[in-house]
C-alpha cells in the first residue's frame, strides 16, 4: 500500500514543474527487521529471500513510474543498523535508471564519520558502471538515537566527534560533488548558511550555471525561507521539503524528529529572530 502511495504521489507530480522530486523511505515498504538481518550479514531463509525480492520489485515499480513521469526520487537515509541494504538498493536502482540523466538520489548523512569516504566509493562505482551518481547531502536525523544505541550495545558511535568535524566533511562533500559535476547530481539539503555559500562559490569556481540540472538546493517547508527565497531569486534550483499525510501519522512523526534533533530549538529561535527583524524592516519602510 505504501509503495502504491509513492506511485500515486509521482502521478500527482506528473507535468507539474514545481514538484520535481518525491522522497521515499525504504522502511515504508520493507520490514525493518528484515533489513536489519541483511545489514548484520545474516543468511536469509527462503521466505525472507522471497520477501526481499518483493521489496526490489516495489522499488523498481516506483523508479519506473518516476522515470516515465520525469520526476526524480530521493531515497531517505535510515538508522545505521539498516542502512547498508538501503544503500545497495538505491545504488542498484541508479545503475538501472541513472543512464544519461539522474533520476534516483541516495541520501548521505554526513554526521556519520564514514560517509565522506562512502561518497567517494559510490562515485567510483557509478563511474565504473557509466551512470550518474545521485547524492543528497544532509547532516543527519538520528543523532541521539545512534549515540544511545552505540552506548547500550558497546560499539563505537558512528556519529562525528563534534559539529566542527561534521561541518568540515559536509563542506568537503559539496566541493567533491562540484568538482565531479559531470558524473554527479547533487541535492544540497541544509539550513546552514555557510554550506550554502560554499556551494555557490564552488559552482562559480567550476563554471557551473546557477540553474544546472546537476545541482539542487532544499530546505524544510516553513524553515530557512531566507535561504530558499534568495537562492531561488538568483535562479538556483530550490525546493521545499514537505512531509505530508494523515494528521494522526504526521504529528507524531514531527514530534519525534523534534525530540531526536537537539538543533531544532536553536534553529526555531533563529527563525523567529529573522522574522522579527524583517517585520521591523518593513514597518520602517512603510
Amino acid at each position: 500500500a505504501t509503495a502504491q502511495g509513492f506511485i500515486e504521489a509521482i502521478e500527482f507530480a506528473t507535468g507539474k514543474k514545481h514538484i520535481p522530486f518525491i522522497s521515499i523511505k525504504v522502511t515504508g515498504f520493507a520490514r525493518f527487521a528484515l533489513l536489519q538481518k541483511m545489514d548484520e550479514g545474516q543468511k536469509l531463509n527462503a521466505t525472507e529471500i522471497e520477501e526481499f525480492s518483493k521489496v526490489i520489485k516495489r522499488m523498481q515499480a516506483i523508479c519506473t513510474a518516476a522515470v516515465k513521469a520525469n520526476v526524480m526520487i530521493l531515497v531517505d537515509a535510515e538508522e545505521t543498523w539498516v542502512q547498508d541494504p538501503v544503500d545497495e538498493l538505491a545504488m542498484s536502482m541508479m545503475e538501472e535508471f541513472n543512464i544519461g540523466r539522474c533520476f534516483i538520489f541516495n541520501t548521505y548523512q554526513i554526521y556519520r564519520s564514514d560517509r565522506l569516504a562512502f561518497l567517494h566509493i559510490t562515485h567510483a562505482r557509478a563511474k565504473s558502471k557509466n551512470v550518474i551518481l545521485g547524492a543528497k547531502l544532509v547532516r543527519g536525523a538520528y543523532m541521539e538515537k545512534e549515540a544511545k544505541r552505540a552506548l547500550e550495545m558497546n560499539y563505537t558511535n558512528p556519529i562525528q566527534a563534534n559539529k566542527t568535524a561534521c561541518d568540515a566533511d559536509y563542506n568537503e562533500a559539496i566541493k567533491y560533488c562540484m568538482q565531479n559535476i559531470e558524473s554527479i547530481s547533487v541535492f544540497i539539503g541544509t539550513h546552514n548558511e555557510q554550506s550554502n555559500y560554499i556551494a555557490i562559490q564552488e559552482m562559480q569556481k567550476n563554471n557551473i550555471a546557477n540553474n544546472s540540472e546537476h545541482v539542487y538546493f532544499s530546505q524544510l517547508y516553513g524553515m530557512s525561507d531566507n535561504i530558499s527565497f534568495n537562492l531561488a531569486h538568483a535562479s538556483y534550483n530550490v525546493s521545499k521539503y514537505l512531509p505530508y499525510g494523515p494528521v494522526h501519522d504526521v504529528v507524531p512523526y514531527l514530534m519525534r524528529r523534534a525530540q531526536e534533533n537537539t538543533s531544532v530549538a536553536g534553529q526555531t529561535g533563529r527563525e523567529l529572530g529573522l522574522i522579527k527583524k524583517e517585520l521591523k524592516r518593513r514597518k520602517v519602510g512603510n
